[in-house]
C-alpha cells in the first residue's frame, strides 16, 4: 500500500493513503541504519510504501524519490541536518515588519534554502491592520526590495481579512509550506483560512519580541478550498548545510544574472578587481542587506569547513 505522511513524532508517523485513511507508521530498522545525513530518514510530506501488520499498524518499506525537500541545521551535532518537510510546490514565508520584526537576514536564508531546493517562494506581509504610517512605508520598502529581484510579495491581515482572498487562489490545489519566526501569526492565519483546524496560537512576549514556539513538529494538513498545507515550528535557522561556498551566488538571483560580467570566472564578489557585482552595489543596483548577507552566508559556509 502506499500512502502520504502528514505528521512525524519522532519516531512514528500518521500516514494517508489515496483513500484518506489514517494509519499509524513506524520505519523498517535498516533506514535508520542507512548512512543517512538527515536526523529524519522519513518526512514530512513524503509519499511512502508501507505494510500492516497484525496489529493494523503500518511499517514503512520505501520512501519514493523526493521532488524538493527544506532543511533546517539540525540540534543533533552528530549528523548535519533536519528535514523539515519534501515535495512542496510553493513556501509561503509570513513575515512582520514589527512585534516581533523579521530580518532581512532571515528571510534571505529562507530564500537562499528554498531556491537550492527550486522551491517557489511568496512573501506573506502580515498584521497590515496594526502598521503606522511609518511601518507601511517600511512594508514598501520591503515589497520593492524583494520584487525588484522576482519574488511575490502580498500584504495580508488574519484580523481584517486583507489579501486572504487571493491567498486562498494561490493555495489551492498545491501542497505548500507555511514558515515564519514564531510570533508573526501563522497559527492565527491558518486557522482563519480553515477554522476547524483550532491550532494553538501565541502571544509576542513583551520582554523580548518573540513569539513563544507552539508547532512543535512539522504538520501537514487539507484545506477545505482544496489542497494540502505544511505548517513548520518557528525555525531560527535554516540550513546552509548542504552547500559551498562558490554555491551560494547562484541562490541570489540578482548575483547570479550578473556574474557573467565579472573580470574573473570564479569570482566571489569579495574584493576581486572588476567585479560587477560590488559595482553593482555601489551603484545602488544590489541592496546593500542583500549583499551583506551573501558575505555573511559566505563566512559561515567558511567557518563550518573550517
Amino acid at each position: 500500500m502506499n500512502g502520504r505522511v502528514i505528521k512525524s513524532t519522532g519516531s512514528w508517523y500518521i500516514l494517508q493513503t489515496e483513500s484518506g485513511e489514517i494509519v499509524k507508521a513506524r520505519i523498517r530498522g535498516k533506514f535508520r541504519l542507512d548512512n543517512i545525513r538527515h536526523t529524519n530518514p522519513v518526512a514530512v510530506g513524503d509519499f511512502v510504501d508501507f505494510e500492516t501488520d497484525k496489529d493494523c499498524l503500518g511499517i514503512i518499506t520505501k520512501i519514493h524519490e523526493r521532488k524538493n525537500y527544506i532543511i533546517r541545521r539540525s540540534v543533533n551535532l552528530s549528523k548535519k541536518s533536519h528535514i523539515i518537510a519534501s515535495n512542496i510546490d510553493k513556501a509561503f514565508l509570513v513575515v512582520t515588519i514589527d512585534n516581533p520584526k523579521t530580518s532581512f537576514g532571515f528571510i534571505d536564508r529562507f530564500l537562499v534554502t528554498a531556491e537550492a531546493y527550486h522551491i517557489p517562494v511568496v512573501l506573506l506581509i502580515n498584521k497590515m491592520d496594526a502598521y503606522d504610517e511609518d511601518l507601511k512605508e517600511e512594508v514598501k520598502y520591503y515589497r520593492y526590495l524583494y520584487e525588484a529581484i522576482g519574488y511575490k510579495t502580498m500584504e495580508i491581515s488574519s484580523k481584517t481579512g486583507l489579501g486572504l482572498d487571493e491567498l486562498q487562489s494561490e493555495l489551492k490545489d498545491i501542497t505548500s509550506l507555511i514558515a515564519g519566526h514564531s510570533g508573526v501569526g501563522k497559527s492565527t492565519l491558518m486557522n482563519v483560512l480553515n477554522p476547524e483546524l483550532n491550532l494553538k496560537t501565541s502571544v509576542v512576549s513583551d520582554f523580548n519580541q518573540k513569539g513563544q514556539h507552539t508547532t512543535t513538529f512539522a504538520e501537514m494538513y487539507e484545506w477545505p478550498f482544496g489542497g494540502y498545507c505544511i505548517d513548520t515550528p518557528g525555525i531560527k535557522e535554516f540550513g546552509l548545510v548542504e552547500m559551498e561556498k562558490e554555491e551560494i551566488q547562484q541562490y541570489f538571483p540578482e548575483i547570479f544574472e550578473r556574474k557573467g560580467e565579472c573580470k574573473f570566472d570564479n569570482c566571489l564578489h569579495l574584493n576581486e578587481p572588476k567585479c560587477a557585482i560590488i559595482e553593482a552595489v555601489e551603484n545602488g543596483e544590489i541592496a546593500p542587506s542583500r549583499y551583506d548577507n551573501y558575505l555573511g552566508f559566505l563566512e559561515e559556509i567558511e567557518e563550518e569547513e573550517y
